[in-house]
């Protein structure tokens, strides 16, 4: 039984509201719930982790700007300036500059590639090496709006070398570029614009009228987001680029809107969306940001001109029908209590068996609320009562449709008090009523308490606005069944997807999908080939009729043959929303190639052979585009989906304009100063404190700025993460790296074309050439490793292997090595050295690198000496190990590890007696084996040791021919190589040496 007075208090911890809990969401597509936490502990946490990062960032504890900072010195910048008109081949015999600078290698390259029709599939059939098999795949589009960033970057790295990759096998490649429209950032850039510069709102337009604005501006600068994929060498065939707003692209959406509405996928009903009162529309999750509140905290809103409070919960009494007693709800939302139904128990709770089927009293409505009981009430969470609003709250939305529970809508569209709160609040703005409600219920005795209280806020990444569940009639597609069929091709093996572990992620999320909302209450986009219809005498009281087809003519004879009526009495508007910019996205693996004409593009490169994107697009893009593309072409739209990681900062935040730390991939290529990243971060929208951390962090990260990097440097430094698996930091120092080692190929390069010479004898062809010499068999046999390993990573699409396999071969093996052992002999008489072999190593390193870094490569293959002037390195066939089968000697490359560590031991020797002149004799006491191995390497030993001679010593056996045989002085300092392998300098020598070094150091009379 009740005692007088007794209370009833429900906690919030879930939702904002009390909370639900469900094995599957109420609806995914718009999850989370829009004022949803997993917890006030996990969320303070979060908080206190990002506090403590920005703390890390504006305080100097752990490291000095010095220490933290890029290291970097102005470089020389040089210009090409030969006169070479736009499209026309690069003089390549114009002098060498004496170090490598990317504005001078990247001038002109482009232009000619471009102009040629390299890019484009039909340069196939030009191939003497081409083969019948085909590559294609799509640019996911970027927004027109945007510009690009290092995430966008990293995609275009990854994709250009495969792509380049396959072209070089002689596949028939086909990279599409495209473009998104981008209906709510286009829109919203669009009406600030003309706010801004002509004083008007979108509303001072007809809507035709703001759509030829919408076009003119897309007509001057839309053109930005290709001019930067261009200079990040994107080898696409633009003859081919796509905008989901042309005409050809808007045929395709209505053909997929009117076929899939003819199969019953897409239905319209009234239901629960994501609402931007500031843009008044729906907007999809991923516009969606989520802000995490650790407690009170006062914030700034469209359209308020003072900041709201958010981040405290709030409970009040429910009186109880009939009895003595309350029930006590808590709320983050109290504005949204007007729209209260009903009150909601678990039927096993003991605590409320005696008022099942009870009722409470609305205190300003009068409305009766039932109290009713479901088993998804969490009976641990709160006190196990919850408040129910069926018209904002997905949760009770769901509810509402179990019990029959009526739905109160009490915010408009336009974030203002609907009539049934009544006049006191009719038009107020919601969190203007917010108070005028508390001060009311205070004055009924009825308010209990307020306290902070963590919480995610969900906010509109558009508009700044706070997200509001409302209540509307949309349109939405039916997803189980498409759903089902994803699963099943991935559980098939039709569908990869890569890495893995994606795998569970997908499945789960298609087994809890929920209906996809594809209207968006805009001007700019699809509009929705949907038309209400009226016939004549019609009431206003009369059901929603409606209709859809092609073109209005085709709607109204689809209409006369539904309703059985004359077409002449058929009135038809058409809906006047859009679809959502993610369904006309999710038809454009095929919409791009021409569908639904069954075109020769479509036929040959549908579908494609791998879409590659981020791991975050999984479900936005990637699982709509594979439900999609089942269901309206029979096919799935690619084979394989590759998906790479989250580029963050070197402080491992995400990279977010929000945060103001996103780097523009432009400003590595061609270098900033401080003053204008920071010159940035004033000119975005951060809060005082966000904008100090984000400046802080620049001037700590970048004292001097970002230096000139180049293009091939940042796509290599991009391309040499593991993009499958964890999240990547990118650090400019990263980048500033792979300059020095685009130096040391230009230096290579330049030695290379120095041992060649003038000699006008061709160097023979790489099947020709053959090694002689232990050291030329070593480096030949490293570099048929190199090809092996590249080939074996690339089809796993383990570009990190690739790169570093690369690298190291180019720096360690061939430079420190190869090169270091021929630099001595240029400068002996009657020396023979081995051009044919430095030339096939360089030749073939330049192919191998050619997808990663297209300019340079280029540049310096084109200094080669070579038969074909007109041909391109993008075009030349991809070395293959079989082609380098003969020059594979495994012995050599084992036996010279052995060599290497010798190497090294003899340096440390002669370092430990500061010897950096002088030439000292050697001694290696070692087994038989290893003696052998000395002695057949025995030149590369003395030239990169810096010794004079090496004695070989191997007690017990036979010694080797020609090879004076005997043992280290007694006394000499020793070094370790192995267990049966030692080196001795002997330490007569080290004395001399420092005497020598003293007696010099003495002051003189």
């Amino acid at each position: 039984m009740w005692r007088t007075g007794r209370v009833l208090r429900l906690r919030l911890t879930a939702t904002g509201e009390a909370s639900l809990c469900s094995s599957k969401p109420a609806n995914p597509s718009l999850s989370p719930s829009p004022q949803s936490n997993s917890s006030p502990r996990s969320q303070a946490d979060k908080q206190r982790r990002r506090r403590q990062r920005e703390d890390a960032i504006l305080s100097n504890a752990h490291s000095t700007a010095e220490e933290e900072a890029v290291g970097w010195s102005e470089k020389q910048t040089m210009v090409y300036a030969a006169q070479t008109p736009p499209g026309t081949k690069k003089d390549a015999r114009s002098p060498f500059p004496s170090s490598y600078c990317p504005q001078y290698v990247e001038s002109s390259w482009y232009q000619w590639w471009e102009k040629e029709g390299f890019f484009r599939p039909e340069q196939h059939e030009e191939l003497s090496h081409r083969v019948d098999q085909t590559f294609a795949l799509c640019l996911p589009p970027p927004n027109v709006t945007g510009t690009l960033h290092l995430g966008h970057a990293l995609t275009v790295a990854v994709e250009d070398a495969l792509v380049r990759w396959r072209r070089m096998q002689g596949y028939r490649v086909l990279w599409v570029p495209g473009c998104d429209h981008a209906g709510i950032a286009t829109q919203t850039v669009v009406e600030r614009r003309l706010l801004r510069d002509r004083g008007k709102r979108r509303q001072d337009f007809t809507r035709k009228q703001f759509l030829r604005e919408v076009w003119k501006w897309k007509e001057e600068t839309g053109e930005e987001i290709y001019h930067q994929l261009r200079r990040l060498g994107a080898s696409l065939d633009w003859s081919r680029a796509c905008f989901t707003m042309d005409p050809a692209f808007s045929r395709a959406v209505t053909e997929a809107f009117v076929r899939l509405s003819d199969s019953g996928l897409i239905y319209r009903s009234e239901a629960l969306v994501n609402w931007s009162c500031a843009l008044g529309s729906a907007i999809s999750d991923i516009e969606v940001d989520s802000k995490e509140l650790s407690g009170r905290t006062m914030l700034s809103v469209p359209g308020y001109d003072e900041e709201v409070e958010f981040g405290s919960l709030l409970t009040f009494a429910y009186p109880l029908e009939g009895h003595d007693g309350e029930v006590a709800v808590s709320t983050t939302r109290p504005e949204t209590m007007l729209g209260d139904v009903a009150i909601a128990v678990h039927p096993d709770d003991p605590r409320y068996q005696c008022v099942h089927g009870k009722q409470c009293r609305h205190p300003f409505t009068n409305r009766a609320l039932p109290i009713i009981t479901d088993a998804m009430v969490d009976m641990e969470l709160g006190t196990g009562a919850v408040k129910v609003t069926p018209a904002h709250d997905h949760t009770d939305f769901l509810l509402s449709q179990r019990h029959s529970l009526p739905r109160v809508t009490v915010i408009g569209g336009d974030g203002t008090m609907t009539p049934p709160c009544g006049k006191w609040l009719e038009g107020v703005k919601r969190f203007d009523a917010r108070q005028l409600i508390v001060d009311a219920l205070v004055e009924k005795g009825l308010f209990r308490g307020k306290k902070t209280h963590p919480m995610t806020l969900p906010v509109c990444s558009r508009s700044g606005d706070i997200i509001e569940p409302l209540l509307k009639k949309q349109w939405f597609v039916r997803c189980d069944e498409m759903a089902e069929k994803a699963i099943q091709a991935v559980e098939d093996k039709q569908l990869e997807i890569i890495p893995h572990y994606h795998t569970k992620t997908w499945n789960n999320w298609l087994s809890n999908i929920s209906d996809w909302c594809i209207s968006r209450q805009l001007w700019w986009g699809h509009q929705i080939p949907a038309y209400q219809v009226v016939f004549p005498n019609a009431t206003d009281k009369q059901e929603e009729l409606w209709v859809w087809g092609q073109t209005e003519d085709d709607a109204r004879h689809r209409a006369a043959v539904k309703y059985g009526v004359k077409p002449e009495d058929v009135t038809l508007t058409q809906d006047p929303d859009v679809l959502d910019t993610w369904f006309s996205s999710g038809l454009f693996p095929f919409a791009m190639l021409g569908w639904p004409e069954q075109t020769n593009d479509l036929q040959r490169f549908y579908p494609s052979s791998i879409l590659e994107t981020g791991s975050d697009l999984l479900f936005f893009w990637v699982a709509r585009m594979v439900m999609l593309g089942t269901e309206l072409t029979g096919q799935l739209p690619f084979k394989q989906v590759l998906l790479h990681s989250m580029v963050r900062d070197k402080h491992g935040r995400k990279m977010s304009k929000s945060l103001g730390n996103v780097i523009d991939p432009l400003d590595v290529i061609h270098g900033v100063s401080l003053e204008r990243l920071q010159q940035k971060v004033k000119e975005g929208n951060l809060d005082p404190r966000e904008r100090l951390v984000a400046m802080g962090a620049q001037s700590k990260d970048f004292p001097k700025g970002i230096p000139q990097c180049g293009t091939d440097a940042l796509r290599f430094a991009l391309c040499s993460h593991k993009m499958q698996g964890e999240d990547i930091s990118l650090s400019i120092s990263e980048v500033l790296s792979c300059r020095h080692f685009c130096n040391k190929m230009w230096q290579t390069l330049r030695f290379t074309l120095g041992v060649l010479g003038d000699n006008t004898t061709p160097v023979g062809t790489l099947e020709e050439t053959s090694a002689v010499s232990s050291l030329d068999r070593w480096i030949c046999s490293r570099l048929y490793s190199t090809v092996v390993e590249c080939e074996r990573a690339l089809e796993a699409y383990e570009l990190h292997a690739v790169t570093s396999a690369l690298y190291s071969f180019w720096v360690h093996s061939l430079c420190d090595v190869y090169v270091e052992h021929m630099k001595p002999a240029l400068v002996l008489p009657d020396t023979q050295v081995a051009p044919s072999i430095l030339y096939h190593c360089v030749s073939t390193s330049l192919a191998l690198l050619s997808p990663f870094m297209p300019f340079i490569t280029e540049e310096l293959w084109q200094r080669l000496p070579r038969a074909a002037a007109h041909s391109a390195l993008c075009l030349q066939p991809y070395p293959r190990s079989a082609q380098l089968a003969h020059w594979h000697f495994p012995v050599e490359e084992k036996d010279f590890l052995l060599v290497q560590e010798v190497i090294r031991v003899a340096r440390s020797l002669r370092a430990q007696c500061a010897m950096t002149k002088e030439k000292p004799a050697m001694w290696a006491v070692c087994s038989a084996s290893q003696a052998q191995v000395l002695h057949r390497f025995g030149s590369a030993v003395w030239t990169l040791s810096r010794i004079s001679n090496l004695h070989i010593y191997s007690p017990g056996a036979e010694p080797l021919p020609r090879v004076h045989s005997t043992p280290p002085p007694v006394g000499s300092l020793v070094g370790v190589v192995d267990h049966t392998c030692q080196l001795h300098l002997y330490i007569q020598v080290c004395t001399n040496v420092f005497l020598l070094q003293s007696l010099r150091a003495q002051p003189r009379d």
